[in-house]
């Protein structure tokens, strides 16, 4: 070291030293700007702490870069990656330690699975809106209840249908299906006042049915296709629009639950 280093040294040492001496919070007042600034002598701790103190303090000032976000997506997809990973190497190389490492990161993914189904069942019970099971009840009780009052709207709509719709039935003599199914036909008849024209597609008679009538193009005019029989067509008398409601034997309520929702329900809100 220099003698005019020493010099400057010694007169900071007497100058702390001195009575009356006042010691400030900041270090930076008792750093020799003389000597670690102006006069750039050297490079000793004295003045290096001052400028990592100084460079420190300036990092903590600048706002922090959060790392970027991984999509959801990846990250599912890296688990399921890694689940396969691991289980393709606990097959192909079946020690204790691989099987371990797959049951142990299963149980982790079965369990994530299991905090997923249980928050979704609270959230639904918080969330009317989103509870499907109000509007098509699964608990035994309340869907009684639900049936109950669906099958009174279509007891009431197939009183009101009467004045509106009326069934082409076809059918064919030599049927046995037919035959099965016409009664059922002339029951929903007699039952609701509805009007069913039984149509013969062969020509033969109708034994329920004795007012029956010949297919003379009606079969296709309905838009049905194959000949298929037994066949029953819903037909609008206010827009002249056929409605084809189903082939086979149908059971009374079935047939009427098709033309309940045929007529009354929009296509995907009661599912």
């Amino acid at each position: 070291m220099n003698k005019l280093a020493l010099l400057s040294l010694a007169a900071l040492v007497a100058a702390a030293t001195a009575p009356g001496f006042a010691q400030t919070a900041d270090p930076a007042s008792q750093r020799d700007s003389f000597y670690c600034d102006e006069r750039k002598l050297g490079s000793w701790f004295y003045c290096n702490s001052e400028k990592v103190k100084r460079e420190a303090r300036e990092r903590q000032q600048q706002p922090a870069q959060a790392a970027p976000a991984v999509p959801a997506v990846e990250r599912m997809a890296a688990i399921t990656k890694q689940l396969d990973e691991l289980k393709a190497l606990a097959i192909l190389e079946p020690t204790s330690d691989n099987i371990v490492n797959y049951i142990r990161f299963q149980r982790e993914q079965l369990d994530r699975a299991s905090t997923f189904a249980d928050t979704w069942s609270r959230s639904i019970w918080q969330n009317p809106e989103l509870d499907y099971t109000l509007e098509r009840p699964v608990g035994t009780l309340a869907k009684q209840t639900w049936l109950t009052d669906r099958r009174d709207q279509r007891e009431g709509s197939m009183q009101a249908l009467t004045q509106r719709y009326g069934v082409f039935y076809f059918y064919s003599s030599s049927c046995s299906a037919c035959r099965t199914f016409s009664p059922v036909m002339r029951a929903l008849s007699d039952n609701y006042g509805l009007e069913v024209l039984a149509v013969s597609m062969d020509g033969g008679p109708n034994e329920v049915f004795s007012n029956y009538v010949v297919d003379s193009g009606q079969y296709q005019r309905m838009g049905l296709q194959g000949g298929t029989v037994p066949a029953i067509v819903l037909f609008d008398t206010q827009t002249k629009q056929p409605i084809p409601i189903g082939y086979g034997v149908m059971a009374a309520d079935e047939v009427m639950q098709r033309i309940f929702y045929l007529t009354q329900i929009e296509p995907g809100s009661d599912y």
